[in-house]
């Protein structure tokens, strides 16, 4: 199994990073749209429509939608505000799982949480290429998520005692998420003294990151809720080794629409 994570890895990180980095425009659009697009593809599954032609039909809505989004950017601060508002609702579904299973049982609203975790998500990315700085602000979301995740594993690991959603995910812990979190602010710390911010920059940067990284834990634990409801283990098995691409991007599909908000309540970009 790790010789199979190593290879995926390795064969993964520099068409990752080459379609973050060094695409521009419509192309990168077009290659974060193909990532999501095979989430949706994931998300029909865990969202209980398992027949090939229901995922298709799913990701193909998806892809339709995505372009629909691209040739109308009048529509990315509402379709920002409405990732976020999802993201609310879902820590509280999370929170009371699984007696909030029944919320959304009927399809459609299963079909429209799926549009609600992907669709902001590209925004927010295709936003982010337009704006100051635009491959930083990119690979700072994914920092504080790495970094979210790297430092919960090993605060969870050495003092981990309080569970954080049991019913969700009984790995996960509060003083892992309050590792995960300490991390991180250390981060924006260090990086806000080396780039001279002033106090009150830094003091609303650490505010920001903390909110960040808080939202990204839902949207870990929104996924792991999904596939626990549903008796699903992985989202798929197109990464060998990883599970699938919702597997890998669960924490970002939070937060990335909710960073990119906050950049726009800043000052930092406009639309």
């Amino acid at each position: 199994m790790l010789k199979q994570r190593i290879i995926t890895a390795l064969i993964l990180l520099p068409i990752a990073l080459g379609g973050f980095f060094l695409l521009e425009g419509g192309a990168f659009a077009l290659f974060i749209g193909a990532v999501v697009t095979l989430g949706g593809w994931e998300w029909a599954r865990l969202a209980g429509f398992p027949a090939q032609w229901q995922r298709v039909l799913f990701a193909a809505l998806v892809a339709v939608l995505l372009l629909g989004l691209y040739h109308a950017p009048i529509l990315a601060t509402p379709v920002l505000l409405l990732g976020v508002l999802w993201w609310c609702v879902a820590t509280a579904l999370v929170l009371k799982f699984p007696q909030s299973a029944v919320y959304w049982a009927p399809a459609w609203r299963r079909i429209a949480i799926g549009l609600l975790i992907l669709l902001p998500a590209w925004q927010g990315l295709v936003l982010f290429k337009q704006w100051p700085q635009a491959n930083w602000l990119i690979l700072a979301v994914m920092v504080l998520v790495w970094a979210a995740d790297i430092g919960a594993y090993f605060s969870g690991k050495a003092f981990g005692k309080r569970k954080l959603a049991p019913a969700v995910s009984p790995g996960k812990s509060w003083e892992g998420m309050i590792g995960g979190m300490c991390t991180c602010l250390l981060i924006t710390l260090v990086t806000g003294i080396v780039q001279g911010w002033s106090a009150g920059n830094t003091v609303l940067a650490l505010l920001g990151a903390a909110i960040v990284v808080a939202v990204s834990v839902v949207g870990d634990l929104t996924e792991s809720m999904f596939k626990r409801e549903s008796g699903i283990k992985d989202s798929s098995n197109l990464l060998p080794g990883h599970g699938g691409v919702l597997d890998r991007i669960d924490s970002l599909t939070a937060a990335i629409p909710v960073f990119a908000l906050l950049l726009l309540l800043s000052g930092w970009a406009t639309l």
